[in-house]
């Protein structure tokens, strides 16, 4: 190597990025910054009651003391089993309306593009639309109760569950499926035998998954008047009665911890 090509070797500064590179990571940057200022002042933030918010939350907690246990049989215990079967039944609902369009939405169970576009609309549309705009639409046709907070829990797993059981049969080996047809066995006995054995973990994988969010959805349910427990924490706000607030809350603590724990007993011994 030559004397100037050394030299112009030693001259060249190695950079971590390019000009383009630092230019984009400044560009993104000034973007956040712009976006949290914009939502902060969107946001109308009080300075004087985040000062005020500590002492707000000791004298609350002072009133929530001691929780009112006498209670908890009288009527938290029969709105929390309230909430709990409208988890179980809404999510037995939603998986048997997501399966259908599970298959529908799997490009490699289904041909036709303009039938699996058909399916994932409906997957996409009741998965965008939250749970507590499905409850006030039924509250309004159903009249408050749990029928309202059940039919939810139930439209809105659809899209949940079925795009992710349709992405699992869209993972799942081409080889069983390709033996199967080439035998000349059916439609229905190429997803008995071909598919569905091969989506059994990842289905009640996403049942028991989606079950426990339900249960948590369906406490929060109650405060459009679809049902459980969530009506009686409704009810005992608006009147002020903390110490009984602070029951259902530790009720509501104590059954959330119990399902998570179930779901993940039931997860080892089933997949």
């Amino acid at each position: 190597m030559s004397t100037t090509g050394a030299v112009a070797v030693m001259d060249r500064e190695w950079k971590r990025y390019s000009m383009g590179e630092r230019l984009a990571r400044f560009v993104v940057y000034v973007a956040i910054v712009a976006a949290v200022v914009l939502s902060v002042r969107t946001v109308e933030v009080i300075p004087d009651f985040i000062i005020d918010a500590p002492e707000q939350i000791i004298d609350l907690l002072k009133r929530m003391w001691p929780p009112d246990v006498a209670s908890y049989p009288q009527e938290i215990h029969a709105a929390l089993l309230d909430s709990l079967h409208i988890a179980t039944v809404g999510t037995v609902l939603g998986v048997a309306m997501a399966l259908p369009f599970g298959f529908l939405a799997a490009r490699n169970v289904t041909p036709w593009p303009w039938l699996n576009w058909l399916a994932r609309l409906v997957l996409i549309s009741t998965r965008s639309i939250n749970t507590l705009v499905f409850a006030l639409f039924f509250v309004a046709v159903f009249g408050p109760g749990a029928l309202a907070g059940t039919l939810a829990i139930a439209f809105h797993s659809i899209g949940f569950v079925g795009r992710l059981f349709s992405e699992a049969l869209e993972n799942t080996s081409p080889g069983p499926i390709e033996a199967l047809r080439a035998a000349g066995a059916p439609g229905a006995s190429v997803i008995s035998f071909g598919y569905w054995p091969q989506v059994v973990p990842a289905f009640w994988s996403l049942v028991l998954f989606r079950w426990d969010i339900n249960v948590r959805e369906s406490i929060v349910l109650g405060l459009v008047g679809a049902g459980g427990v969530g009506m009686a924490l409704d009810n005992a706000l608006n009147l002020f009665q903390w110490t009984r607030v602070a029951m259902i809350l530790l009720a509501i603590l104590g059954v959330v911890i119990a399902a998570e724990v179930a779901v993940t007993y039931i997860r080892k011994k089933i997949i």
